[in-house]
């Protein structure tokens, strides 16, 4: 791909390049939080985080296509839950920040099939916003530098710099600070489960008490189910008393996991109140998701795989 890092007029190549790229679509995985460590909060009110963070085969859909204006459509499941916010969403917002820093017009048409429930402790607006700035940045055929894409990430939310990084990592500081790990023979086999419930980030932070947590990152992800489910039985999710007071139904979600045959590990992700569960294999995480799904026909219940890297995906 040619990308115009001086943004004057284009050469022919770069318009037969703009051609075959007049559609792009980028993918937009779920993240996990295999745990979340609560280390401290700054003068501004943010939270430093200890955190290892991987993403799963479930995902969001971004299509940029060329337009005289910026907009977005939306579509899929959970389209509706953004209804009203279509002009003021993470996907909007990273599309006219990624225009101001390389200093182009902001036109596009953004569609989003929303696959992940909304406010579910998913990455899903998150990973989305990662999303439009990767797609946005092949239509529109610019290369900012990977610290400047960074920067623009860390505005729009404190994950959203990890899902543009698009790998397995250990994130610190409010999120800014990603050293990627190597995902390995690590669990492919995971089930995730939303009771239907909405929770916001902003309520679960400040409704959570108690002491702070000590960094505890993995230098590596131990590629066993079994060596990793014990490693992070010593790492928690400080978030998870907050998230169950303010949604009683995520200890409902917890037992139902792991109550299911070969599941190593269940656990609250991010702020929840969606949780996961690491299996042996594909087979128990399919079975564990048939058997949760019928039992609770009104959860979003998903057996999915982890992806080593995003951005290898459309």
């Amino acid at each position: 791909m040619t990308c115009r890092t001086s943004f004057g007029q284009r050469t022919s190549l770069d318009i037969l390049v703009r051609s075959r790229e007049s559609v792009v679509t980028v993918e937009a995985p779920a993240k996990i939080n295999l745990y979340l460590h609560v280390t401290g909060q700054r003068p501004n009110g943010y939270h430093d985080l200890d955190s290892v963070i991987v993403f799963t085969t479930v995902h969001d859909v971004i299509t940029v296509t060329p337009h005289d204006t910026l907009t977005v459509q939306l579509s899929g499941p959970f389209g509706n839950h953004l209804a009203g916010l279509s002009n003021n969403n993470l996907a909007i917002r990273a599309a006219q920040l990624l225009a101001e820093l390389v200093g182009i017009p902001a036109k596009a048409k953004i569609t989003l099939n929303k696959i992940l429930p909304v406010s579910a402790g998913l990455g899903g607006g998150s990973a989305d916003a990662a999303a439009v700035l990767r797609a946005l940045c092949r239509l529109w055929l610019v290369c900012p530098s990977e610290k400047e894409l960074a920067a623009v990430a860390l505005t729009l939310g404190a994950d959203v710099p990890v899902c543009l990084k698009g790998c397995a990592a250990h994130v610190s500081g409010i999120g800014e600070v990603i050293k990627p790990l190597k995902l390995g023979a690590a669990p492919a086999a995971v089930v995730l489960v939303n009771p239907g419930l909405p929770l916001s980030t902003k309520t679960v932070f400040e409704a959570h008490r108690g002491p702070y947590s000590s960094p505890r990152p993995f230098n590596f992800l131990p590629s066993n189910i079994h060596d990793l489910a014990r490693s992070l039985a010593q790492r928690s999710n400080d978030l998870t008393d907050a998230a169950r007071t303010l949604c009683p139904e995520i200890d409902e979600v917890l037992n139902a996991l792991n109550r299911t045959a070969g599941c190593q590990l269940a656990r609250l992700t991010g702020s929840g109140p969606s949780c996961f569960g690491l299996f042996d294999g594909i087979k128990d995480a399919k079975t564990a998701a048939t058997q949760i799904s019928a039992l609770k026909t009104d959860w979003w219940v998903k057996h999915t795989g982890l992806v080593a890297d995003v951005t290898t995906l459309a």
